[in-house]
């Protein structure tokens, strides 16, 4: 809640800001100060690095059902405002959060035990990719984010029916429904990005996005980055 509202008042005040200095109220047209004040409150909001830390404990702390929803439909408002705001985001910024988001998600990931918290760092890395590619394309970005909603809403749905709070219940699980749990597997390779599943699809097109313009280095360190992810999803 603190979080949230905090980001909120974040973005009250640059909208506040924006008005005062331009005379209207709009979220399409802003300065470029308020433009990066209101990003930075959405990339709270979102749970992206380096303002993530909250993110991981509150999943911990709630139920699966809820910690669906925190990864999934909360993600939609502050997503939309930034579709708004398309032409007036300062892409640097978002580069370089999307970058550290896929960077930590992944490391950070590797440590842990509880399927809640691993979803989470999940979450994060993903939020990392949905940044640049909103740099690039609007549409290149709907579609990332409609394949991370749709694989992370399985995977919650599998480990809530079978209540699956560590990764030793996954083991349980398996002797109980071994085609679940192979299900269970290639979904989460598909969160990882392993091809030829979907979830290599959306990865595919943004590195390639990113090779086509002069962002070499950066395709190359998103793609490093997303290999821890998928070596603790293995």
């Amino acid at each position: 809640f603190l979080v949230q509202a905090l980001a909120a008042s974040l973005i009250l005040f640059a909208c506040t800001l924006d008005a005062w200095q331009t005379g209207m109220w709009s979220t399409t047209n802003q300065t470029p100060t308020t433009a990066a004040i209101i990003t930075m409150a959405i990339l709270m909001k979102l749970g992206a690095a380096p303002a993530h830390l909250w993110y991981p404990d509150v999943l911990q702390g709630t139920t699966l059902n809820t910690a669906l929803l925190v990864s999934t439909w909360q993600k939609l408002a502050p997503l939309t405002l930034l579709y708004m705001m398309y032409t007036s985001l300062p892409a640097n910024l978002l580069l370089l959060t999307g970058l550290l988001s896929a960077l930590l998600g992944g490391w950070v990931g590797l440590n842990q035990t509880q399927t809640r918290k691993i979803m989470a760092h999940s979450s994060i890395a993903h939020m990392g990719w949905i940044l640049v590619a909103l740099t690039m394309s609007p549409q290149l970005t709907t579609l990332t984010m409609m394949t991370y909603m749709v694989m992370t809403t399985t995977m919650f749905s599998t480990m809530n029916t079978y209540t699956t709070k560590t990764i030793s219940d996954m083991g349980t699980v398996w002797s109980m429904s071994p085609a679940t749990m192979t299900l269970t597997l290639l979904t989460l390779t598909s969160l990882g990005g392993l091809p030829p599943l979907t979830g290599f699809m959306p990865k595919l097109l943004i590195l390639n996005e990113l090779t086509t313009k002069p962002l070499l280095t950066l395709a190359t360190a998103l793609a490093l980055a997303s290999l821890p992810s998928l070596f603790f999803y293995i």
